[in-house]
């Protein structure tokens, strides 16, 4: 009787899981495709094509190479000082390092143009020297790079923890210098956490939307993102290209988890 019990709450569980995955991830996903394709593979690669959408991209690709190696530098910096040193303030830096996780977009797009919008406090300056950052692309960087600030340092502070420091010091010992142990022994050793943090870092600046969206203006051809893009040709009764365009997010969306799973396939051999 108690198997029975036991076996009518685990299928009782899988069927409740499966059903809110389905309705939540699985149709939605599936309307969309539909929606994309269904008036031919022509159509869908000429709603893509267009002037807006490819600059759109374009302006998508070029954030996340400007952002993705600035987050990898900074989190592996951080991640090191955390993880290798011991100081006043560290709890309070890890909790400042984790403020973008709990801190909305739209909140993080608001305090930028506070910051650096015409009225903001560095407004003034940024007007005398004739440099635009709310409303232009340097805005949009800057709110993309504090989204996804945490994702590399995140991957990388447990590895660090968990190997220890006792190869790097014997590496220094036998006379090699803190870059030659950074290379040839602390990076094999965090390889994956970081390849991880790379590709964690470089899905949410391609999808982000929130925190764009209110410092970038939206301007089409000039501030508009793939994300923004999608909104836009909605709200403008085009919803093909919205359509195309979310089936191409959500593809890089699949490459993203593909590598993932590649990554974290290559970490349980090693």
């Amino acid at each position: 009787m108690n198997n029975k019990n036991s076996n009518w709450v685990k299928l009782t569980l899988i069927t409740c899981g499966i059903t809110y995955v389905a309705l939540v991830i699985f149709i939605p996903a599936v309307n969309v495709f539909y929606q994309a394709f269904k008036g031919g593979l022509g159509n869908f690669f000429n709603y893509l094509l267009t002037e807006e959408c490819l600059l759109a991209v374009q302006l998508t690709v070029l954030i996340a190479l400007i952002v993705v190696p600035i987050n990898t530098i900074f989190g592996l910096c951080a991640a090191w000082v955390i993880a290798r040193h011991k100081f006043p303030g560290r709890t309070m830096l890890v909790s400042i390092l984790d403020l973008p996780f709990s801190v909305s977009p739209v909140v993080a797009g608001l305090m930028m143009v506070l910051l650096y919008g015409r009225h903001g406090w560095l407004g003034g300056v940024l007007e005398a020297i004739n440099f635009k950052v709310i409303f232009a692309l340097p805005g949009m960087i800057l709110v993309t790079a504090f989204v996804t600030m945490p994702f590399v340092a995140r991957e990388v502070i447990p590895v660090l923890e968990e190997v220890g420091s006792d190869q790097e010091e014997a590496a220094k010992t036998l006379g090699a210098n803190e870059w030659e142990t950074f290379l040839r022994v602390t990076l094999p050793n965090i390889r994956w956490g970081l390849l991880y943090g790379v590709i964690l870092t470089n899905a949410r600046a391609m999808g982000e939307f929130g925190a764009v969206s209110v410092v970038s203006g939206n301007i089409i051809r000039k501030t508009q993102t793939l994300s923004l893009f999608v909104e836009a040709s909605y709200k403008q009764y085009e919803p093909q290209a919205a359509f195309a365009a979310a089936v191409l997010l959500a593809c890089l969306g699949f490459v993203t988890l593909l590598i993932k799973e590649v990554v974290e396939h290559s970490t349980q051999r090693t």
